[in-house]
């Protein structure tokens, strides 16, 4: 059964739809789905706006978009090892040299499927049995709210709540975890290449399910309801009358 949000969205104000990464052995359940054009580039990112609006992002492994999504989400081999290692440097100027890009992708691994559909869009009650991660899309005051909120129940021993590891956009969603069985956020949106897809205040915040389940127990007694976060709502809206007096 999902876990629900509702304290959390309230006190947070995150208006925008959570986003799910989904693993899933039918794609009917996800309708209405949209796809990329197979003869063209699609980043992920840029159905941001059809997620909104209710819409389902199919990815399969012949029909992904863009390179990164095919290695990345479907573990398919778009160019060479070697080729690719120079794209991302010499193009793209990701890395120092070569070598360290190809350190780097010794160190990562593409997202293992386990079902026949991966798909990226709003939340649904009755596929969360198929669900790796949820994704908040928010401004900064909202992602320092999300921060302490991964940081609530987790002791100095527990692995570590939140992560911002170097990667794509795409990867940021689910491939970055090392273990999705784990209490764990991530801080992404910080590829440049996707950022256009985006309004210019907004990062995303990426959880494993059970950092999911963690921040919908937040309640009363949590600093949702104590004084910094109601000192910050208030800054904000003396902000926003400031400016609307000029």
């Amino acid at each position: 059964m999902q876990s629900l949000p509702s304290f959390l969205l309230e006190k947070t104000g995150i208006k925008t739809p959570l986003i799910g990464f989904y693993d899933a052995p039918a794609k009917k359940d996800f309708e209405p789905l949209i796809q990329p054009n197979k003869s063209g580039h699609a980043c992920v990112f840029a159905f941001y706006k059809q997620w909104l609006l209710g819409k389902t992002l199919l990815i399969t492994k012949d029909n992904h978009g863009c390179g990164g999504a095919g290695n990345h989400l479907c573990g398919v081999a778009t160019r060479s090892r070697k080729e690719f290692i120079r794209f991302l440097t010499d193009d793209e100027g990701l890395k120092a040299t070569h070598e360290l890009m190809d350190q780097w992708l010794d160190f990562i691994s593409p997202y293992h499927q386990q079902n026949s559909w991966v798909l990226i869009g709003p939340l649904k009650n009755d596929q969360y049995e198929y669900l790796k991660t949820i994704t908040f899309f928010v401004t900064p005051d909202q992602l320092s709210m999300l921060m302490i909120g991964a940081q609530y129940f987790q002791s100095p021993d527990d692995p570590t709540p939140v992560i911002a590891p170097f990667g794509s956009g795409c990867m940021q969603l689910v491939s970055l975890f090392k273990n999705l069985e784990v209490p764990q956020a991530m801080i992404g949106a910080t590829d440049m290449a996707m950022r256009k897809y985006l309004p210019s205040d907004i990062l995303a915040f990426t959880v494993t399910k059970p950092m999911f389940e963690k921040l919908c127990q937040l309640d009363e007694n949590s600093f949702l309801s104590k004084s910094f976060i109601e000192g910050l709502k208030k800054a904000r809206k003396n902000d926003l009358l400031k400016k609307q007096e000029k």
